[in-house]
């Protein structure tokens, strides 16, 4: 069993990542605190590069955060690969790859893989409906792990089930996905693309934020906003201020649960999405 933060209510992170951030797509921070079944959206924070985020994590402090990127790679393909099977040596062999020899590496895996089972799944992917880990495009996740866990390992935080680090600093794998798709089904409430940021997306935006505030979810907690919040997340045709605070539920459930809400046992290659 996984431990839990010793400071009963410690700052909430929810972090919607990019592996290539800029100014118009930087990495968003949601920032609130749980009081009872409430949850408070205290700040919104923006960065605009990898090294500005590291130095966030690496700052000392009190957290539990919620991460929107892979923690891990599907134990199926490690083996296949024939790479490292313990987290540690195979983050290390995977960070040491470029992007361009991860894309090689996996697209090859996929070649020899039937029509319909081209890529390797964890096993967390089927209850989060979230992508498989290994995906170079649309969402290239396999990047954002590449460009993600280093700065989480050179911030020395603890990330259970996976590796030891700092208890005062936990992140955990989330999946904004997964609450989203319990609200609103199939329906799409965000695009990058300027021409599909449609009436009905932000129809959508709006029935997600109302759910949210109302406690409509299975893990029963109620998001609290400003009115000017409640505009900034409607507004946000990309959706990743909304996303942000998405992850930030998850981390909100997991506090104070035993081991996080973690499942007892959890594959330490390819770790878990929180709430799934």
């Amino acid at each position: 069993m996984h431990s839990s933060p010793i400071n009963s209510n410690p700052l909430l992170l929810g972090v919607d990542f990019s592996s290539a951030p800029t100014r118009r797509k930087p990495i968003t921070v949601a920032q609130g605190r749980r009081q009872g079944q409430v949850l408070r959206l205290d700040a919104v924070l923006s960065f605009e590069s990898l090294p500005g985020f590291g130095e966030f994590l690496a700052e000392p402090g009190v957290w539990l955060g919620g991460f929107d990127f892979p923690f891990g790679l599907p134990r199926e393909l490690v083996l296949a690969l024939d790479w490292p099977q313990s987290w540690p040596a195979l983050m290390a062999h995977y960070t040491r790859l470029s992007r361009a020899e991860i894309r090689d590496h996996f697209a090859g895996f996929c070649a020899a893989r039937p029509v319909g089972g081209k890529f390797a799944h964890r096993a967390c992917d089927g209850p989060a409906g979230s992508s498989p880990s290994m995906k170079w495009v649309n969402p290239p996740v396999a990047f954002m792990l590449h460009a993600g866990v280093p700065l989480l390992l050179q911030a020395g935080v603890d990330l259970p089930g996976l590796q030891a680090g700092d208890p005062k600093r936990v992140a955990l794998e989330a999946y904004p996905g997964l609450l989203a798709r319990e609200i609103l089904g199939r329906r799409s409430y965000k695009s990058d693309d300027k021409a599909k940021q449609t009436p009905e997306r932000l129809i959508a935006r709006k029935d997600l934020i109302e759910a949210l505030e109302q406690g409509r979810t299975r893990l029963g907690l109620r998001l609290k906003l400003s009115h000017a919040q409640r505009d900034s997340l409607v507004d946000d045709a990309s959706g990743d201020r909304l996303d942000a605070v998405l992850c930030l539920l998850q981390a909100a459930w997991a506090q104070g649960r035993p081991g996080y809400g973690l499942p007892e046992v959890i594959d330490p290659l390819e770790g878990w999405i929180v709430s799934a």
